[in-house]
């Protein structure tokens, strides 16, 4: 009976169309679900990080070199292709930043969501995503100053108390967990994994909903920054592809793909909010957490059937 829990996570692909369809036509909901992004993404991160124990977590600090790796792919690389775009697509104005601003961005807190469907190191992705969240407050706004010239007002008390309540306290306590009690966790792991799709799907109706009004009214914009986005994300999983002759493991080389190809939106939001931009700066960012989350799933279920064929 719980393994039937599966589908949800092989069917992701198809309920994230579904959702964006929901979104835009009822935004209602999405509206409603606004207010809790934090709760939903430490929810999933904690549904995650109960499918890996601390000895997992050790293996991967033995590795530090993977970490500057997937640290400098993120930040420097992705960074300076949005820059191009950003100057390409747009030239100047809000929309100009935004699509800088997004680059500057660190990874999506769903990436080992993405790693665990495609078969993926858990362990080594949350630890990239950790880390690299962690050091978001610092380097978003240096790089945004490098490439833009203006000094971005990070609120850094508040950022960093989001993160540590979305990221690492809800890590610790499903590591913890899964260490404690290894074999109850292993049993109820297609629950684990509905519990994080499922989150995805209401972060993307969180994403939508208070956005539907501006995609629908202005599509030909939305449409242009879909296709930057796109065009960054696409360079991310390139970015991470040729990385690969670094990385000896298959499971870590998923990590890499999704660690690097993936921006967290919440972040952008929360800068442009407390900084006084206008508020479409924000815009490329919600454009791409569409984009990624639609992407994502595709590319996941072909990498986890590629492994299984593998074996």
């Amino acid at each position: 009976m719980i393994e039937r829990l599966r589908v949800v996570e092989d069917r992701l692909l198809v309920l994230v169309l579904v959702t964006v369809v929901a979104g835009l036509a009822v935004p209602t909901v999405g509206r409603a679900l606004s207010g809790a992004v934090a709760p939903m993404l430490a929810l999933l991160m904690f549904a995650v990080s109960l499918s890996f124990d601390f000895a997992a977590v050790r293996v991967v600090l033995r590795r530090p070199g993977l970490q500057v790796l997937a640290t400098l792919l993120v930040y420097v690389p992705m960074s300076l292709i949005a820059l191009g775009i950003a100057h390409l697509v747009f030239g100047s104005g809000p929309l100009w930043l935004g699509v800088i601003l997004l680059g500057a961005l660190p990874t999506d807190v769903s990436s080992p969501l993405l790693v665990w469907i495609a078969r993926g190191n858990v362990a080594l992705a949350t630890v990239f995503n950790a880390v690299n969240t962690a050091l978001a407050p610092v380097l978003v706004p240096l790089l945004f100053l490098a490439y833009t010239g203006i000094q971005l007002d990070v609120p850094v008390a508040s950022l960093v108390g989001e993160l540590a309540a979305t990221v690492l306290l809800p890590t610790i306590a499903g590591v913890a967990i899964r260490s404690w009690q290894p074999r109850r966790i292993a049993r109820i792991e297609p629950v684990l994994s509905a519990t994080g799709a499922l989150s995805y799907l209401a972060l993307l109706l969180a994403v939508i909903g208070p956005n539907a009004e501006a995609i629908i009214d202005a599509p030909a914009t939305m449409l242009l920054l879909a296709a930057a986005g796109l065009a960054l994300n696409v360079s991310g999983y390139g970015l991470a592809f040729a990385a690969r002759p670094l990385l000896a493991e298959r499971g870590d080389r998923v990590a890499m793909l999704f660690t690097v190809s993936k921006k967290e939106f919440s972040i952008a939001a929360m800068v442009v909010f407390s900084s006084g931009l206008p508020a479409d700066v924000a815009l490329p960012a919600v454009i791409y957490a569409i984009v990624q989350m639609i992407t994502s799933p595709a590319v996941a279920s072909r990498v986890a059937r590629s492994a299984a064929l593998d074996e």
